[in-house]
């Protein structure tokens, strides 16, 4: 049998119900989550390794950094066929980007989540768990880059998001699709992820701020980001890449202080483009110096603005790893 590593990092695949407060809180090591699903070891050599019991919410870019290095410790050792991550699905898709942009490896690592906990009938974490260690298992997945893979659905770390409150098949690419899916045991992929890519950098600078655009907003938040010495910018602006006259003024504000700014859409899919000329609208942005992020999210740009400037702080360079 082959050999996986499962990297436990808590989330509500490890939680069950607090009787104390009625909630949902993390509890099970990853030893134990492994003895409540035995068949996990009939499908290979399982090694398991805590990383700790964080709810999505409490993963930080930084721990995601500190992950990334574990991980690429392990994968310089050539022991592991395929590595599962099980992480907090709220801030899932932002650590599997950050390992995908940070780890160059051609084994398959895997990043699953639960979205109910142990103490309901319907929890789903033992499937996405079988899955994954399937998905490591398919020789089809080397070379794809980081992948999530839950409710059966394989998708790239970079393509996908988390699109429901609550529901089980939360996951999607919203602009390419699924890279496959597994079903019955068996594991299909269908195409290649659409960009492989690799930021080689030793920290993360978390100091980059996320402001959402919306009708009528004027330029106060964007100069409250300057003025508290925010190092890097996200916009999420309207459709393609437009906003508000006001609120450019703002980001005008914070591009004469020096900070790049990257723009994405608040739209939940599609790219951003410099095609209208009104003001406030993207052909005026583009030319002010702010950075379009094609088809990333507002999370995933943030997180790529951030290993970015681990690299360089030269606005052509970042427009480089954004735009290039």
């Amino acid at each position: 049998m082959k050999n996986i590593l499962i990297v436990f990092t808590g989330g509500t695949f490890s939680m069950k119900i607090d009787e104390t407060t009625g909630g949902a809180v993390p509890h099970f090591s990853g030893n134990a989550l492994i003895d409540m699903m035995p068949e996990i070891k009939t499908l290979a050599n399982v090694s398991i390794f805590d990383f700790g019991k964080y709810p999505g919410p409490h993963m930080t870019p930084e721990l995601m950094l500190t992950l990334s290095d574990k991980v690429k410790e392990v994968t310089y050792k050539n022991i592991y066929d395929g590595i599962v991550i099980t992480h907090g699905t709220d801030t899932l898709e932002e650590t599997a980007y950050l390992l995908d942009l940070t780890i160059k490896t051609e084994i398959p690592i895997v990043l699953i989540g639960s979205m109910k906990n142990s103490s309901e009938p319907d929890w789903d974490g033992p499937r996405n768990l079988r899955d994954a260690i399937l998905v490591c298992l398919n020789p089809n997945s080397r070379n794809l880059g980081v992948l999530t893979c839950l409710n059966g659905e394989i998708n790239a770390a970079s393509e996908v998001t988390k699109t429901h409150t609550d529901n089980i098949e939360t996951f999607h690419s919203l602009d390419f699709g699924a890279l496959g899916f597994v079903d019955r045991g068996r594991v299909f992929i269908n195409r290649m992820p659409r960009k492989l890519e690799t930021i080689k950098t030793v920290k993360v600078n978390s100091n980059v701020d996320l402001i959402k655009v919306y009708a009528g907003m004027d330029e106060k938040f964007f100069k409250f980001s300057a003025d508290t010495k925010t190092e890097g910018l996200v916009v999420e602006a309207m459709g393609v890449g437009n906003v508000p006259p006001a609120a450019f003024d703002g980001i005008k504000y914070v591009v004469e202080k020096g900070i790049p700014v990257v723009l994405v859409s608040r739209c939940p899919a599609g790219e951003t483009l410099d095609i209208y000329g009104y003001p406030g609208a993207g052909k005026w942005l583009h030319q002010l110096g702010v950075i379009f992020a094609d088809y990333l999210n507002g999370q995933k740009a943030r997180i790529k603005l951030m290993l970015a400037l681990g690299v360089t702080t030269e606005l052509n360079e970042l427009r480089k790893m954004f735009e290039g």
